[in-house]
């Protein structure tokens, strides 16, 4: 056992690494959506198809 861990220690730390950066990300999202934030950035002015703003419809597409 400890010489499997030995020979795979590189691996298994970038793995924790990018655990740890996915797991930020997703807190992240989850912190900014229970309050209110959206991905848009709420520049409406400039977006002809915005539905979170209520511009536009669910049937309209993005460009």
């Amino acid at each position: 056992m400890i010489s499997w861990f030995t020979q795979n220690i590189g691996t298994l730390l970038i793995s924790l690494l990018l655990l740890m950066i996915v797991a930020g990300i997703i807190y992240t999202i989850i912190r900014d959506k229970k309050q209110g934030r959206t991905s848009c950035g709420a520049d409406c002015a400039h977006c002809r198809m915005c539905t979170a703003c209520g511009r536009g419809t669910k049937d309209q597409k993005v460009r």
